[in-house]
């Protein structure tokens, strides 16, 4: 069987493996491996070279269907390249990561050049068309509102106008939605000459970079418009007014993605997106579709006087902002103007959806300030917010407000309470997260609530306990953050014994792979120039590396600083030399997320062979470990 992929990684490679033409006479595994997925950035598992010796090709049949399967050195899957329709010819290669499918390239038309691409599994759930077969996506088949958000982030941040296009609805679209011509008109319109517009959103941005990076996406649950025959023939879904949340060099922004509307089992936008810069007030309330009168009424974005009045006056308030340094008394009377602010928002906005974002914006204001200690009467404001968006049957706020209620009083019991009753403080807490998750099981908060509960039961100790609830977030919320967390500490927690595989991006530059430490004892260590007990940790790990370097000894730093921007100076102020990982985030990088960190440092010890024999361990229990380990 013979492979026609582009996407190998020399000409010379690509003709071996097609004079490879037999199943019978599968490819060697270096050859295998030396293929790659035909989009950028896919996290798929790869052996260390030293470790290809213990991997294997095996021939696989099922049906009509025959080809390849790469198999790893402990038994899993790493890649399966399939001959589909029995003409001995590769049309579909796939790859994976911890045992997973997570991406999958195919040659539908059987003419030897990929023209799909999918994400499976932990990578999401996109389905893109390369239409011209040039390794571009040209159009969705298949993409979540999230991943969306994601595609245009990176599509502004490269300046790739075809790759916004793709992501912009259309006329066809349009047609599809049934939507009539006045309203077609104004969306193609809005999204005309999409390189103009791009630009113009970039030029000047602080917010938008070249060094930006999408975080999570950020919206209220989406809505149905119902068919109108005078505007649109069929049910739409859409999101009013999404926000994508993004950072740049550390410092977290906002971009306004605004309407997106469902078609088929893509999201697509009705508007190219704009960031919010500075204290400037740039917000769009509604979109095209959520405007019943558009025909003959207000045009989209209008706003009515009282509002924007309001808007000013809270322009100007976070404008003159009080700093951290200032006194409790100047921080709590601005917390509370700005609840006020936004509560007069709230009570003047002419939707349901306007009044429950500024409910939200409210709640998170004022929650965040008791949790600070800037405006602890907030608690009682939360109390009253909760009776009254309880009068609104099956309101999603009622869970909202009621978890950062939840928040906001143990942060502020923790303050107020003797250190010798914080635990009866702290069991009463997880008590009410978990009766916080039994009453809201598929609230958006419910992972996050259940996670701390894993994190706290694992900090005090019933590992089996916080296994469970890490099973179940990482089970029923596999697609959220929390869910990504929990997969994270469950492959933590099961690291003992099994070979550490892991490679990320230096801090110098190039990648750092752990499998290049075999032979050796590896210490990987997670810190960050905030973590105090990392520091004083520090002077004892570099002794042990000064004594143990020379008869193998190694260490691996894993950076959690959101920036580098302290760590070259903390790293020559301390006399580190060993190498470091770092990518971009801080604890919410990938990194800390694929081991599901939860405090710092955390240290992991590899022996020779490249298995895990601590996944947690101490500098005292390194003294002990390290001459065994060395011995052996």
């Amino acid at each position: 069987m013979a492979s026609r992929s582009r996407s190998a990684v020399a000409t010379l490679g690509l003709l071996l493996f097609c004079a490879a033409a037999e199943a019978a006479d599968p490819p060697s595994v270096k050859l295998a491996l030396s293929f790659k997925p035909a989009q950028k950035n896919v996290e798929m598992e790869t052996p260390a070279a030293d470790e290809l010796g213990r991997c294997q090709v095996k021939v696989e049949r099922t049906g009509k269907s025959s080809g390849w399967v790469v198999y790893g050195p402990a038994g899993q899957t790493l890649r399966r390249y399939a001959d589909t329709n029995g003409d001995n010819v590769v049309d579909q290669w796939q790859y994976y990561q911890n045992g997973l499918e997570v991406y999958r390239d195919i040659d539908s038309n059987f003419n030897n050049k990929i023209d799909q691409s999918r994400w499976l599994n932990m990578a999401g759930s996109r389905w893109g068309l390369d239409t011209n077969e040039d390794g571009k996506i040209d159009v969705w088949k298949a993409i979540s509102a999230e991943e969306a958000s994601r595609e245009v982030v990176q599509a502004l941040v490269a300046g790739n106008e075809a790759a916004l296009s793709a992501l912009l609805v259309n006329a066809d679209d349009l047609k599809s939605l049934g939507l009539n011509k006045t309203l077609s008109s104004k969306i193609l319109e809005a999204v005309a000459d999409p390189a103009k517009k791009m630009r113009a959103a970039m030029t000047g941005s602080k917010t938008l970079t070249t060094r930006t990076r999408w975080m999570r996406f950020d919206s209220l649950m989406p809505s149905t418009i119902p068919a109108d025959e005078n505007v649109n023939s069929t049910d739409l879904t859409v999101y009013e007014n999404a926000m994508a949340i993004v950072e740049t060099g550390g410092k977290s922004g906002l971009l306004q993605i605004g309407e997106m509307v469902r078609i088929g089992q893509t999201w697509k936008l009705t508007q190219i997106p704009q960031p919010l810069e500075g204290n400037s007030i740039q917000v769009t309330i509604g979109g095209f579709l959520m405007q019943p009168a558009l025909a003959g009424g207000p045009t989209p974005g209008d706003i009515s006087p009282e509002v924007r009045t309001l808007l000013l006056e809270l322009q100007k308030l976070d404008a003159a902002s009080p700093t951290p340094t200032a006194g409790a008394a100047e921080l709590t009377k601005y917390n509370i103007k700005r609840a006020d602010l936004l509560a007069a928002l709230t009570a003047a906005s002419s939707t349901a959806q306007e009044r429950e974002q500024w409910t939200r914006q409210m709640v998170d204001g004022i929650a965040a300030a008791v949790q600070s200690g800037t405006y602890p009467q907030g608690i009682d404001r939360l109390a009253t917010i909760l009776s009254d968006v309880r009068k609104t049957p099956g309101s999603p706020l009622v869970a909202y407000v009621t978890y950062r209620q939840l928040l906001a009083d143990f942060s502020l019991k923790m303050q107020n309470t003797p250190a010798s009753k914080r635990p009866d403080v702290q069991k009463q807490w997880l008590k009410e997260l978990e009766d916080f998750a039994g009453d809201f099981p598929d609230a958006s908060d419910t992972p996050d609530a259940m996670l701390q509960l894993a994190i706290a039961e694992e900090f005090g100790g019933e590992e089996k306990t916080a296994r469970g609830w890490y099973d179940k977030v990482a089970g029923k919320f596999s697609q959220t953050e929390a869910g990504a967390r929990a997969t994270g500490a469950l492959r933590r927690l099961d690291l003992v014994g099994k070979p550490f595989r892991f490679s990320a991006a230096g801090l110098s530059g190039g990648t750092i792979d752990a499998g290049d430490y075999r032979g050796k004892v590896l210490l990987v260590l997670f810190w960050s120039t905030w973590c105090k007990p990392c520091t004083e940790d520090l002077p004892q790990i570099s002794e042990l590396y000064k004594q143990y370097r020379s008869k193998g000894f190694e260490i691996v730093g894993i950076n959690l600083d959101s920036t580098t921007d302290p760590v070259g100076s903390y790293l020559k102020q301390h006399k580190v030399t060993w190498p470091q990982i770092h990518e971009p985030g801080g604890l919410d990088s990938r990194p800390a997320r694929e081991f599901g960190i939860i405090s710092l440092p955390t240290m992991f010890v590899i022996d020779k062979t490249g298995k895990t024999v601590a996944r947690n361990t101490s500098v005292d229990d390194l003294k002990k470990q390290l001459p065994e380990l060395l011995k052996k």
